[in-house]
């Protein structure tokens, strides 16, 4: 049997393990996003910690589209496609 080399592009993979990295902060910021509206609209909070949470969320928004964009990502393509179970993202 003959060793066969592999030959990996670094900067693919570099852009590639960005993308997973940024794919999970998405993810994460989404669930927080969901998490909050069920708790404003169960009135658990006050006004000022509802202003505080939407000026939050709306920064970590803002923070994503930079990072993408310094990145070469595209928010769609943080959304991975798992086949028969669907995109790992929920439509926004």
């Amino acid at each position: 049997m003959t060793g066969s080399r592999l030959d990996l592009d670094s900067d693919q993979m570099g852009r590639d393990l960005v993308a997973l990295v940024l794919t999970v902060v998405e993810l994460l910021r989404q669930l927080m996003e969901r998490q909050a509206i069920r708790r404003i609209d169960q009135g658990d909070l006050s006004d000022e910690q509802v202003d505080e949470i939407g000026t939050t969320l709306m920064l970590l928004d803002q923070r994503m589209t930079e990072l993408c964009e310094q990145h070469g990502v595209r928010p769609e393509d943080l959304n991975l496609d798992l086949g028969p179970l669907g995109t790992l993202l929920p439509k926004r």
